[in-house]
């Protein structure tokens, strides 16, 4: 993993966010589960570490812009 900026935490509310999984499929689906709820950069490949078991996946969050759902109420 690359060594995290200064900006990447620059204010209150921005998370770095660095997954460790057995595969592919469970880091994608981490990395969906967060973008449901909060602003996130795309993600298109994870990473693998030589002789290290499963792979790894950054992704960068905004905690101040949470993803609202839209309201299927029917009032």
């Amino acid at each position: 993993m690359e060594a995290i900026n200064d900006v990447h935490v620059s204010e209150p509310g921005l998370v770095v966010v660095d997954v460790a999984a057995a595969d592919d499929e469970t880091a994608f689906a981490f990395h969906t589960a967060l973008a449901a709820r909060w602003a996130t950069t795309s993600v298109e490949r994870t990473t693998r570490e030589a002789g290290q078991p499963g792979v790894r996946l950054r992704c960068y969050l905004d905690l101040r812009q949470p993803i609202t759902a839209p309201d299927h109420s029917d009032s």
